[in-house]
């Protein structure tokens, strides 16, 4: 588990510990309610640590007897991974960038080679990215500019936040976090001398762009953890000299810089999760003022991009003020702005389509969007001479998949690299040759133990609401298994926030599951973005309980199908998705014989009154402002998991955090496993916390096998309502 446990602690792991109750009375619009665990907040006490560590402790003693089980799913996880193998380079300037990873370190190594020398390898084609050797050895003319694994040494937590290379190919500007709390460190590598640079900029955060080689552009945090301000540092002096130049003052907005692909426009982007707007600045003037496109309206987003039309330069807009889901418009980028409303249209909105962005090339533009909860691109090819066209699709046969175009940096790119996968093949990696839609498999993700897709089957069902929506639901099962004939051992998955959806993906990880004859079943519920723009709306703030009826509704359906039992069925969830276990926990438990919550949200009420927290204010847009609107505060209390843990048989329950997550804090599942434990009249509770890590978990790709193949031997214990010793036996 973790160091920190001793074989005392060990030793006394029989009994599960009981947090003291040290009652505080929480006291809002004349509503109180008393909690006798937040105590547990205080991280620095020695009492909080020795409670965390006998929870550690009393874990470890009782799932002991799942060690064998979890070493044969950690197994299986890394016999389908090539632990050696490289990513599908990108090319900028006169390089191919990519990176590595080779059997045995935990950590990858970031590369590069010149194009000169992989278009004499590929036979003088520019545009052929280069390849490693099958052995695993670097390829001729290779550079290493990172080795993760030496910046990870002597670290129990390595994050790497920013890699960023000058156009030139002369500077890289990195940063590295050790502790989790994603505050990172930059600096900045001369990679003709392999020397860093004496430049060293403490506490930013995600990010970092070069203008040129004598500046770059970078994001630092408030003490909410939110990114607040854009600074510009030049190369070679003090972090001190630095100049901040856009302060977001709205605690509901976070920011965000970067530059479009042409590299002409430097771009902000200040963003809620109702409104936008977006600030600009030419390359060319890179101490210039930034100057606002559209100003924020409440409840108006829009992202842009720069694109060069038939020799004019145009910003192409998605945006809503025409219609929940998104339409795309343009203007020309040296007149006079019109209003988005009256801007050029290229793509209408439509109640089916959510448009979800574009991105642009010198001779191409791709457009992201989903129809049917699936996500798709269709690809514009520009000509010099002309001007807009028609978007055309890019198909595939499977049912249910994610598409995706891009992946080359360079602007005059006559090339795109096609990404395909679905829930049963790996992903695949095309070359689309523009001009021509030639396809060319580059590369397919690897299981070296063997796969073959007709093994695996994944279908789509439909459950309905209580109030008539139809919700999407991803059933992925082996082959073989008959899911008219169960009941059969399940999984049920879900998420059902901030517009983010669940797309079909290969999962070697699930691999372990299916081949047990584990049915596994994704949720798309209300919350989430699948159905569009509207779907997300119906699931927030004062209507976040169709999230929570949703997943119920999509449970009692496999139930009443006759796939699944209350006895064999669990669920699955983190972050948000672990406010919808808490949840279903208080309201469904008779639905399921085990939960598994990953960093879980269960305090959501305590966390969102408190504006100092990391991210609070900017979730009120999520779920609404209970610190200031009683209705909005009654709503939140109705469902919060903590405050609703009543003397009910519940199933059993793992919780897994960590000590430094800063977007769900520790103290949060720890409250509620301490709650759950004193209160409940049924079910066993179990608390894990990673003592060195973030939001995302333990780092090392060892490790999180290790964390996933942990979880995955609880589900398959609970499951399939065998003996431990057993559960790895089942087929």
């Amino acid at each position: 588990m973790t160091e920190h446990v001793t074989p005392e602690k060990r030793a006394g792991a029989a009994q599960p510990p009981i947090a003291a109750k040290k009652p505080v009375t929480r006291s809002f619009h004349g509503r109180d309610f008393v909690d006798n665990y937040e105590w547990l907040r205080d991280k620095e006490s020695p009492e909080t640590l020795d409670y965390l560590e006998r929870e550690n402790a009393y874990t470890e003693a009782q799932l002991a007897p799942l060690e064998d089980l979890r070493s044969t799913v950690f197994e299986e996880i890394r016999s389908r991974v090539k632990e050696t193998d490289m990513s599908i380079p990108t090319r900028l300037g006169g390089y191919w960038y990519y990176s590595r990873t080779k059997e045995g370190s935990e950590y990858g190594y970031s590369c590069r080679i010149p194009v000169a020398e992989a278009a004499e390898a590929a036979g003088a084609d520019p545009w052929q990215p280069p390849q490693i050797p099958e052995d695993g050895s670097p390829a001729e003319g290779e550079e290493v500019l990172l080795d993760l694994n030496e910046l990870a040494e002597g670290h129990e937590f390595f994050s790497l936040g920013a890699s960023d290379v000058t156009r030139s190919g002369r500077y890289l500007a990195y940063s590295t976090d050790t502790t989790g709390d994603e505050r990172f460190t930059l600096v900045i590598k001369d990679l003709a001398t392999g020397e860093l640079l004496e430049d060293r900029l403490e506490g930013v955060f995600y990010g970092a762009t070069w203008v040129g080689e004598e500046y770059i552009f970078y994001t630092t945090v408030d003490d909410a953890w939110r990114p607040d301000k854009v600074w510009r540092h030049r190369v070679g002096t003090p972090q001190s000299a630095d100049v901040c130049v856009f302060t977001e003052e709205d605690g509901k907005f976070n920011v965000d810089v970067g530059m479009c692909r042409s590299q002409r426009w430097l771009i902000i982007m200040s963003a809620s999760s109702l409104t936008k707007e977006v600030w600009v600045l030419s390359t060319d003037t890179p101490e210039g003022e930034f100057t606002c496109l559209w100003e924020r309206e409440p409840g108006v987003d829009y992202d842009i991009n720069h694109a060069i039309i038939a020799g004019e330069e145009r910003w192409l807009v998605t945006h809503n003020a025409l219609g929940p889901n998104f339409s795309l418009g343009e203007c020309r980028v040296d007149a006079p702005l019109p209003p988005l409303r009256e801007l050029h249209e290229l793509v209408p909105h439509r109640e089916d389509v959510r448009l979800e962005g574009v991105d642009t090339y010198a001779h191409q533009i791709v457009l992201g969007y989903r129809r049917g909860a699936i996500p798709r691109t269709a690809i514009m090819r520009l000509d010099e001479h002309e001007g807009f066209t028609s978007f055309e699709e890019i198909t595939f046969d499977e049912e249910l998949y994610s598409a995706s175009a891009g992946g080359m940096a360079e602007w005059e790119a006559p090339i795109l690299m096609l990404g395909y996968t679905s829930f049963t093949t790996p992903s695949r990696v095309y070359r689309l040759d523009v001009a021509t839609g030639e396809r060319t498999l580059l590369k397919e993700q690897e299981v070296p133990c063997g796969h073959n897709p007709e093994d695996y089957r994944a279908v789509r069902l439909w459950t309905t609401a209580a109030d008539g929506a139809e919700i999407p639901v991803s059933v992925l099962s082996r082959a073989d298994v008959d899911l008219d004939a169960g009941p059969h051992p399940t999984l049920l998955y879900g998420y059902g926030s901030y517009e983010s959806s669940t797309d079909p993906f290969f999962s070697r990880s699930f691999l372990s599951l299916l081949d047990r004859g584990i049915v596994v079943v994704i949720a798309h519920v209300r919350g989430g973005g699948e159905m569009g723009r509207r779907w997300y709306d119906e699931g927030k703030q004062l209507h976040k309980k169709n999230t929570f009826t949703d997943f119920i509704a999509v449970a009692d359906d496999l139930i009443a199908r006759g796939m699944s039992t209350p006895e064999s069925l669990a669920a699955y969830g983190g972050s948000a998705g672990g406010l919808l276990m808490g949840v279903v926990a208080n309201m469904a438990p008779d639905r399921f014989c085990a939960i598994l919550a990953d960093v879980p949200f269960v305090d959501a009420l305590t966390s969102i009154l408190k504006p100092e927290l990391p991210l609070t204010i900017p979730e009120w847009e999520e779920w609404g402002d209970p610190y200031h609107d009683p209705e909005v505060y009654d709503y939140m209390a109705s469902y919060s998991p903590y405050d609703n843990v009543c003397a009910q048989d519940y199933p059993d329950i793992l919780a897994v955090t960590s000590l430094n997550d800063t977007r769900v804090l520790y103290v949060e599942p720890a409250k509620w496993i301490a709650k759950l434990r004193d209160t409940a009249t049924g079910g066993t509770f179990l608390l894990k916390t990673e003592m060195n890590a973030g939001h995302g978990g333990v780092s090392g790709r060892y490790k999180l096998w290790r964390q996933t193949a942990f979880e995955y031997a609880w589900l398959i214990w609970k499951v399939t309502g065998i003996s431990a010793a057993e559960a790895q036996k089942v087929r």
